[in-house]
């Protein structure tokens, strides 16, 4: 199962749980494409953060991270289907890496 560290982020609704994660070198397009297939989980939202390298490198993807929000009280089922999206690209890409958000 992937670790992730999570954030509590206040919202005026509810209290939401986000976090971010990598994979270094993965195309923009895989990027939005696993961005799009986790917002059908419903609850989830996400967002891709640009690539902040001052360094040019063909091997560096565009993307610097995925970020994923979703609800503190998120159904287990939910989170759980979640996970099995990110092992699959995971699984044919890379292994993603945790990010650390600071706020």
């Amino acid at each position: 199962m992937l670790r992730i560290d999570k954030q509590m982020m206040q919202t005026a609704q509810e209290k939401q749980l986000r976090y971010q994660i990598q994979c270094p070198g993965l195309p923009l397009a895989v990027y939005r494409e696993v961005a799009v297939h986790l917002r059908q989980v419903e609850g989830v939202e996400t967002g891709l953060i640009p690539q902040q390298s001052q360094r040019f490198d063909y091997s560096d993807s565009q993307v610097g991270a995925l970020w994923i929000q979703y609800p503190e009280g998120f159904d287990l089922a939910d989170r759980e289907r979640v996970d099995r999206i990110l092992a699959y690209y995971g699984d044919r890409y890379s292994a993603w890496e945790s990010l650390v958000i600071c706020y």
